[in-house]
């Protein structure tokens, strides 16, 4: 009997993962488990090593393709109450990887902490937030992060410090693990300023998403190369607006790709090909995706 039987009771089979990502698009997920605890979670990576299953970690599913044909192996979502806690002691703040990455920004802020508000809008958790080194113009997670504790595939706990942990560019050596927390030094600040402040960042980000229509997902779709925007780039490329199939680049902001009902994976993929073969022809440039292909 597979070890995996033993986990039923949190396991959902061929997961729709249409309804797990913000692009609403993909096949099912071969599994789907929601661990409620750390010796749950552990548990279940040795089986899924005994049984020869693939394990993959699945955050918010906001930067998440899959294809139509969907995906085989587990994905691990940590989104029950374990892994979702904040706990700030000032200037430290520890966060589950499954919180959401809005609420340790809202969080820090409103405790007086400063640093991270540059995040906010940002979507995503901070387990994924962490691994992609979540950055905006004015700042990264990573720069922020001084230990992190994961789980590796076969069901350890490691606890990894500053010096162990390497941040680039939406980068990190994190993907190689299940981030289950991580701590943050913050710097000291006037509550009253920094939500102020949110409020200002978090109207300006809003008004860059696109207006969507009943059925309609959208998600982020290059990574900006070093001292340029990606969205500049596929403007002056002649692409705002384009489409394929049913996956369209937003007129307002070039670098989001908004999905119709009827668009297919395929057609995020195609678009996304096609973009980058235009934008290399014409300005000379690599644009590198941001979206994670299952």
């Amino acid at each position: 009997m597979p070890k995996i039987d033993a986990f039923r009771e949190i396991l959902q089979f061929d997961a729709p993962t249409s309804e797990l990502t913000w692009l609403k698009l993909g096949g099912p997920i071969e599994y789907l488990a929601r661990p409620r605890s750390e010796q749950e979670l552990l548990a279940l990576l040795n089986a899924c090593q005994e049984d020869g299953i693939e394990t993959r970690a699945l955050g918010d599913g906001s930067a998440l393709l899959v294809s139509n044909v969907g995906a085989p192996g587990m994905a691990i979502q940590l989104s029950e109450p374990a892994f979702t806690d904040i706990v700030v002691e000032s200037p430290r703040v520890v966060a589950g990887a499954g919180a959401k990455l809005g609420r340790l920004v809202t969080t820090a802020a409103s405790a007086g902490l400063s640093g991270i508000e540059g995040l906010v809008g940002v979507p995503g958790t901070v387990g994924a937030a962490v691994v992609t080194n979540a950055s905006t113009t004015d700042v990264s997670l990573g720069q922020w992060v001084t230990s992190a504790r994961v789980a590796t595939y076969d069901g350890k706990i490691v606890e990894l410090s500053a010096d162990e942990l390497v941040f680039g560019y939406r980068d990190s050596n994190l993907d190689v693990a299940l981030v289950l927390s991580v701590e943050l030094q913050l710097d000291p600040d006037s509550a009253e300023t920094l939500t102020k402040r949110l409020q200002k960042m978090w109207i300006v980000r809003e008004q860059a998403r696109p207006d969507l229509k009943q059925g309609e997902g959208y998600a982020r779709l290059f990574k900006n190369p070093r001292g340029e925007r990606a969205a500049d780039l596929i403007k002056d490329a002649g692409f705002s607006g384009a489409s394929v199939g049913g996956a369209s680049v937003c007129q307002g902001n070039p670098n989001l790709v908004k999905t119709s009902p009827n668009c297919s994976s395929a057609d995020v993929a195609r678009l996304v090909a096609l973009i980058q073969e235009q934008v290399r022809a014409r300005i000379g440039v690599e644009l590198e995706s941001e979206l994670t292909v299952w």
